[in-house]
């Protein structure tokens, strides 16, 4: 991707300040991506080595849930806040395999995903990406998009995959939650999992290098227990809560983390 002199690229993208998007992005594999993402993913990678089959696994548990939203209950629409850039299989790539008629709409706040998104999407009328805040659920649901795609009669599967530690505790995550799951039909599912650490250091550093990289476009890596307040309310499907590796599994053969100073932490519940 080329940069220019000026500090931006030519999706008017400042390619001087990190972006998570892009930082998960390299790690992918993908080329979507500047010198400081880059740079800032090697000095994250110094104390959180684990980084990158994480990142890879949890793409994986993304494509495993969508496919069995889909196969097992029926699901046809898709609500992906905070989705990233795209990648292959993404979310409609996944449910229309089950089902063509199956919808998507992609929700992030970076311009250049929503560059990228609407050149990848241009030929299919079943799938939009807007440029929204996550947080904002009224701008979202009201979204001329969302509207033509999404028919709130119908379940949605509403899905957080590893963006909640991008949520400050000052926009309080739950209440997002909870907000989203206001504006679903009964039958709808959540699918939510968040960047979780048991050992202090590694929350404290990670949180203020990211939070410093990306000039306050972060978070907080939490604890699993506080994870477990976003699902207040709902029905876990089985296997419950825990680490996003032993929900329903189909396959051993992923990359193992060979540290564990951090996971991804969270689960899939329905709405009542």
């Amino acid at each position: 991707m080329r940069e220019e002199e000026s500090g931006f690229d030519e999706f008017g993208v400042d390619v001087t300040t990190p972006s998570v998007a892009r930082m998960y992005d390299h790690y992918l594999g993908g080329k979507d991506n500047y010198a400081v993402d880059r740079a800032a993913v090697a000095e994250l990678d110094k104390v959180v080595p684990s980084t990158k089959p994480l990142a890879i696994n949890n793409r994986r548990f993304l494509q495993r849930v969508v496919r069995i939203l889909a196969e097992d209950y029926g699901i046809r629409q898709f609500l992906d806040h905070g989705s990233g850039l795209p990648t292959q299989d993404n979310v409609h790539q996944v449910a229309q395999r089950v089902d063509p008629t199956s919808r998507a709409v992609y929700v992030d706040n970076d311009p250049i995903v929503l560059a990228h998104g609407r050149a990848l999407l241009q030929e299919n009328e079943l799938t939009s990406v807007i440029q929204a805040d996550m947080r904002d659920t009224d701008a979202i649901f009201d979204h001329p998009e969302v509207r033509r795609l999404i028919d709130l009669d119908r379940p949605v599967a509403a899905l957080f995959v590893s963006v909640m530690h991008c949520i400050p505790d000052s926009s309080d995550p739950a209440a997002l939650v909870r907000r989203v799951t206001e504006r679903l039909p009964s039958g709808s599912f959540l699918v939510i999992n968040q960047l979780v650490s048991e050992d202090k250091a590694t929350r404290d550093f990670v949180t203020d290098f990211m939070d410093r990289s990306t000039h306050g476009n972060w978070g907080r890596v939490r604890q699993a227990h506080e994870v477990e307040r976003y699902f207040d309310g709902l029905e876990l499907l089985d296997p419950g809560l825990g680490e996003i590796n032993d929900w329903r599994p189909d396959s051993d053969l992923g990359p193992r983390q060979l540290t564990d100073e951090w996971y991804e932490f969270g689960g899939v519940a329905r709405k009542p």
